[in-house]
C-alpha cells in the first residue's frame, strides 16, 4: 500500500471529522465486522472454496477491512509498514522454510 493511498484513506475520514469517533475499540469492532462480511461471501457455498463469481463482492469487503486497518493504524499510532516488516520477520522465524514449506502445522507442532 503506497503512502498516497494511506493519505487518501486518512483525507476521506478527516473531510467528515470522523476522527472523533475512531477509537481503538470502536476500530477493532469495525475490522471485526467488515471481516465477518468478507467472510459471508463464502457462507453456504459447499466446497465452492473459490473467488471466481465472487469477485466484485471480495474486493468491496477486503477494501472495507484494509480501510478500517489503516484507521486503525492511525488511531494507535502505528506505522503501516514498520508493523508489517516486524510480523514479517517473527513469522520467518517460527515458520523457517525448511520446515514449513508445504505444510500447514502451527508453528508448535513444526
Amino acid at each position: 500500500m503506497t503512502q498516497e493511498t494511506i493519505n487518501q484513506i486518512l483525507k476521506f475520514r478527516d473531510d467528515r471529522d470522523w476522527k472523533q469517533f475512531h477509537n481503538p475499540k470502536d476500530l477493532a469492532i469495525s475490522i471485526s465486522l467488515e471481516a465477518a462480511e468478507l467472510l459471508e461471501v463464502f457462507q453456504w457455498s459447499g466446497s465452492d472454496t473459490s473467488c471466481e463469481r465472487k469477485q466484485d463482492k471480495i474486493k468491496e469487503e477486503l477494501a472495507d477491512v484494509i480501510n478500517y486497518c489503516v484507521l486503525m493504524a492511525d488511531a494507535c499510532g502505528l506505522d503501516i509498514d514498520e508493523i508489517v516488516q516486524e510480523k514479517i520477520r517473527i513469522n520467518n522465524e517460527k515458520y523457517p522454510v525448511e520446515k514449513a514449506k508445504g505444510k500447514s502445522d502451527k508453528y508448535s507442532k513444526l
